[in-house]
């Protein structure tokens, strides 16, 4: 099979791919793969370190696109790259389908198979290609939220760990999985007062046995988000529901009765964000304000962790990609419980249930 890496042109998106030892690896399995010039440079990998193991660089996208039968990136596809795209070819990348019709309508259309890291998940429901980026975005939530609380970045002016004589920061991180779990870790080393809120109650238990004693965990309930929302100083925001969008849970109302200043981190703005006053925005413009909160909303923040985040995920990702580039996409879905779970759309159908009911698109089951 002939495997294309484009370069990623969202903004500041400096992830990539494949690593080079993973372009090794397929080309040793009989594969081709063709990189667009400078695509790993942001992550630290050169057009050099590529052919030296069998790469092809090529030097725009659309000698990427036309050439590949599949298609492995890191963001969705951008309107620029809509036109690019063929029938039949697979295209491996996260979606987030869920947040954007535009794109989903746009995906159909151009008849792709469309496989979702972020959907793809294990028979024991884990979500092995997302969880990476989880574990990345957990921990940037914090610094990113501790640097929006300086006031010359318009937040409260408050030190997360605060020092002798004067309180930390107040915390609250809504849901505790994999973001929430690093989230919490790193706002508690930092010694700030951390709330963690979650439905699941073994989920709470497992953090209170494994978390110090700076960390609190509470019941998930409209209540508790207003009450614990309230006295924050810092919001991370971090609930998935798999495939589908990001329920509500910090409505205006609520929002208006938080501190001035306060900030918070809407780590679900991919799948379409928790709070109403959400919009999705760049690492150039990250932040906008409301009632006085600062929202960051970024929806790549992995991105601007290149060397790290590519590595992390690439560990994850490189498996399925070789698998599907042996076998075949048709085979893995027939074969692999986790091919299965990734295929979103093919043929000009979603075969996703959760992003087919949020826009009421009839969707195959496959």
């Amino acid at each position: 099979m002939i495997i294309g890496v484009p370069k990623e042109i969202k903004n500041n998106e400096c992830r990539v791919s494949l690593l080079a030892a993973g372009v090794e690896s397929l080309v040793r399995a009989g594969h081709q793969v063709v990189i667009q010039h400078d695509a790993g440079l942001a992550s630290g990998i050169s057009d050099l370190d590529y052919e030296s193991v069998g790469g092809e660089i090529v030097d725009t996208a659309q000698q990427v696109y036309s050439q590949a039968e599949m298609i492995v990136k890191i963001k969705e596809p951008q309107p620029l790259e809509y036109r690019l795209l063929k029938k039949d070819q697979i295209v491996f990348a996260y979606f987030h389908l869920a947040a954007n019709r535009a794109l989903t309508e746009a995906l159909l259309e151009s008849r792709i198979t469309a496989l979702a890291y972020e959907t793809l998940s294990t028979e024991q429901g884990e979500l092995p290609c997302l969880t990476p980026m989880s574990e990345v975005a957990g921990r940037m939530a914090v610094q990113e939220g501790a640097k929006y609380l300086e006031e010359p970045m318009k937040g409260r002016g408050i030190l997360l760990a605060g020092v002798p004589g004067v309180l930390p920061a107040e915390v609250v991180i809504i849901g505790a999985g994999t973001v929430g779990s690093n989230a919490c870790r790193v706002a508690a080393g930092l010694g700030a007062h951390v709330t963690v809120l979650d439905v699941n109650l073994n989920r709470l238990r497992h953090l209170e046995e494994i978390m110090p004693p700076n960390v609190h965990t509470l019941m998930s309930n409209a209540h508790n988000i207003r009450e614990s929302v309230f006295k924050a100083d810092l919001v991370i925001s971090c609930v998935l529901i798999r495939g589908s969008k990001a329920p509500c849970l910090i409505d205006r109302k609520m929002l208006s009765s938080m501190k001035k200043g306060a900030v918070i981190v809407d780590v679900a703005i991919d799948q379409g964000g928790t709070i109403e006053t959400s919009r999705p925005t760049t690492h150039d413009n990250p932040v906008y304000v409301i009632d006085g909160v600062v929202h960051y909303c970024v929806t790549n923040m992995p991105g601007a962790v290149a060397r790290t985040s590519t590595y992390a995920l690439t560990n994850a990702t490189f498996p399925y990609i070789l698998k599907v580039a042996s076998d075949g996409y048709k085979k893995c879905v027939r074969d692999s419980h986790e091919i299965r779970t990734a295929l979103n759309m093919t043929e000009g159908h979603l075969t996703i249930k959760e992003v087919a009911e949020t826009f009421d698109i009839p969707y195959k089951k496959y």
